[in-house]
């Protein structure tokens, strides 16, 4: 593995991580996961499955010990990795055939749709939450969670992009 690649997603890492940590609860005790954004452009700038696992790892943990949500520690453990696959999955199938600009906000919105899904079945599950309490979650949390990782992907993106194309900190391949 190249050290370059782990320090610049050790630093997606860590911002997401501020991200996740300063943004405030919504409903009970549950927040929209910031950490999700960075952990997608980790996956379009190093599309193999050794930096995915490494990456989904390591924001599977950090969004575990930034969580308020009773249960989140352990649902978040589950639903990093596999957003972070299906993620990988979706746009190794579609990366020749849509755009760039188009592919990220939209691979951010379908994840965290996907992570929310799987992050509020399982706290409902750990938490016992009632059916009213999972839908409002989702309501709340997960849909306003989608719409704000979307458009942080619009902004950060191609602002990440074109750093790496004038300043080519490493090959990406």
């Amino acid at each position: 593995m190249k050290i370059r690649i782990l320090v610049i997603l050790a630093l997606l890492v860590g911002i997401g991580a501020v991200l996740h940590a300063i943004i405030p609860p919504l409903f009970f005790g549950v927040k929209p996961d910031m950490l999700l954004s960075m952990m997608f452009l980790g996956i379009l700038l190093f599309p193999k499955p050794k930096y995915v696992l490494i990456l989904s790892l390591a924001t599977g943990i950090m969004s575990a010990l930034t969580t308020g949500a009773p249960g989140g520690q352990i649902a978040n453990m589950i639903d990093k990795p596999i957003t972070a696959f299906i993620i990988l999955g979706i746009y190794l199938v579609i990366k020749d055939r849509v755009s760039p600009t188009i592919t990220a906000p939209t691979l951010a919105g379908i994840g965290t749709l996907i992570s929310g899904t799987i992050f509020v079945t399982v706290i409902s599950m750990i938490a016992g939450i009632p059916d009213g309490g999972l839908l409002s979650l989702f309501l709340l949390v997960v849909l306003p969670a989608v719409a704000l990782n979307a458009v942080i992907m619009v902004i950060v993106y191609p602002v990440v992009q074109g750093i790496f194309k004038r300043a080519n900190p490493l090959s990406i391949s």
